[in-house]
C-alpha cells in the first residue's frame, strides 16, 4: 500500500521542469500586478463610456501597436526606424482602396475580409523593401532614410489623386460587420484592439526569446562576431522589418477602422515622429514601454489642451506640454517611463534592506 501511494504522489520532474521553463519564459503570468492590470482592461467597458473606452484606451491600444514595432527594431535590433507609422497608414490606404468607402471611384469595393489580408501583405511587403534598404546604412544614417521614406510617402499621397484622393484622402470606410454584430461599435471594437494588442505583445516577447529573436540581439551587439560565427546579419535585420512591419499594419487597419477615414495627415513626418517619442517616452527595451507611452502621449494630447486654457494660457501650445514632458522623461531617464520605475523600485529594495539589516544589528 505505501509503495502505491509514494508511487501515485511522487512528483514529475518533467512536469517540474516544464512549469520552471514556462516560468522564465513568461515571467509575466507570475507577476500579480500584470493580472490586476489585465483584469481592469477587461472589465474596462463597465467602468468607462465611449468616450474613454475609444478616445483614449483604444486609441492608445492602436498607437501602442505601431510604437511596438519600433520598439522591436529599435530595442532588439538597434535599429531606429521613422517609417513605422509610414507603414500602418499605408496599410490604411490598402484597405480604402481595396475595399468599401464613400469614394467609389477610387475604391474597389472587396469585402473586408479580402480587402485586410490584402492590405496586410502589401503593407508587409512595403515594410520588408524600406527595411532592405535601410540595413545598408547604421546609426543617424538609419532614421534618416527611414524618415525621407517617411517624407516621400506622405507628399506622394498628398499630391496623388488617382489612387490616394489627393489632401482630402478617403473616407466613409466600411468597417467589418459579421455575425450579427457591427465590430466598429465601441465596445466590441475596444475588444477587438485589445486582442490584437495582446497577441502582438505576446508574439513579440515570444520572438524576442526565440532562436532568431537572441540571433537578432547578438547581432545588435556585434555584428562582426556573429557574421563569424555563421549569421547573416543583413538577412536578420530584413526578417525584424518584415516582422515589425507586420505589426504595424496591423496597428494601421485598426487605425483606420477606428476614424473610417484616413488622409495625409495620419501619415505626416510629425505624426511619424510622434511614434519615436511614444516609444522612447514608455521605455524602449520592453515590449509594454510602447502601451505606457502611448497612454501618457493621448492624455496630454487629449486633456493638455483644456488645462492650458484653464491656467490663461494658449492653448494652441499643447504639443509644447509634450515636449517638455519628453525632454523630462528623457533626461532623469534614458529607459523611459519604465527605467524610472525600476529605479524607484531598486532603490526602495535597497532602503528597506538597509533598514532591516539596522534592525537586526
Amino acid at each position: 500500500m505505501s509503495l502505491l501511494q509514494s508511487t501515485q504522489f511522487r512528483p514529475d520532474p518533467s512536469a517540474n521542469a516544464t512549469r520552471r521553463a514556462f516560468i522564465r519564459a513568461w515571467p509575466e503570468f507570475q507577476n500579480p500586478a500584470a493580472w490586476l492590470v489585465a483584469l481592469i482592461l477587461v472589465i474596462m467597458p463597465l467602468i468607462a463610456n465611449g468616450f474613454f473606452l475609444i478616445e483614449i484606451f483604444a486609441t492608445t491600444v492602436i498607437l501602442g501597436i505601431i510604437a511596438l514595432s519600433l520598439m522591436f527594431l529599435a530595442g532588439y535590433g538597434g535599429m531606429v526606424s521613422l517609417m513605422q507609422l509610414t507603414i500602418a497608414g499605408f496599410a490604411g490606404y490598402m484597405v480604402a482602396v481595396f475595399g468599401i468607402s464613400g469614394n467609389a471611384n477610387i475604391s474597389l469595393g472587396w469585402p473586408w475580409w479580402l480587402a485586410t489580408p490584402m492590405a496586410l501583405a502589401l503593407a508587409t511587403l512595403f515594410g520588408t523593401l524600406g527595411g532592405a534598404l535601410a540595413v545598408r546604412t547604421e546609426g543617424i544614417y538609419t532614421i534618416m532614410i527611414t524618415l525621407a521614406i517617411g517624407a516621400a510617402f506622405y507628399y506622394f499621397t498628398n499630391q496623388n489623386w488617382a489612387i490616394f484622393n489627393g489632401h482630402t484622402g478617403i473616407n466613409t470606410v466600411a468597417t467589418p460587420q459579421f455575425w450579427g454584430v457591427d465590430w466598429r461599435a465601441d465596445i466590441a471594437f475596444y475588444y477587438v484592439t485589445l486582442g490584437v494588442a495582446a497577441i502582438c505583445y505576446f508574439a513579440v516577447q515570444y520572438v524576442s526569446r526565440a532562436p532568431f529573436g537572441l540571433a537578432l540581439q547578438g547581432v545588435r551587439d556585434n555584428s562582426r562576431r556573429m557574421a563569424a560565427l555563421g549569421f547573416n546579419p543583413n538577412a536578420h535585420r530584413i526578417a525584424a522589418y518584415a516582422f515589425a512591419a507586420f505589426i504595424a499594419a496591423l496597428g494601421g487597419v485598426l487605425q483606420v477602422w477606428n476614424y473610417r477615414q484616413i488622409s495625409p495627415g495620419s501619415v505626416s513626418v510629425g505624426a511619424c515622429i510622434d511614434v519615436l517619442i511614444i516609444a522612447v517616452v514608455g521605455g524602449i527595451t520592453r515590449p509594454i514601454g510602447p502601451f505606457i507611452g502611448a497612454l501618457i502621449f493621448v492624455l496630454l494630447r487629449t486633456f493638455a489642451l483644456d488645462v492650458l486654457i484653464k491656467f490663461g494660457l494658449d492653448g494652441n501650445r499643447f504639443r509644447l506640454l509634450i515636449g517638455l514632458g519628453f525632454l523630462a522623461i528623457v533626461f532623469w531617464s534614458s529607459d523611459g517611463v519604465i527605467g524610472l520605475w525600476e529605479r524607484w523600485r531598486q532603490r526602495n529594495a535597497s532602503s528597506t534592506q538597509r533598514s532591516g539589516g539596522g534592525r537586526h544589528g
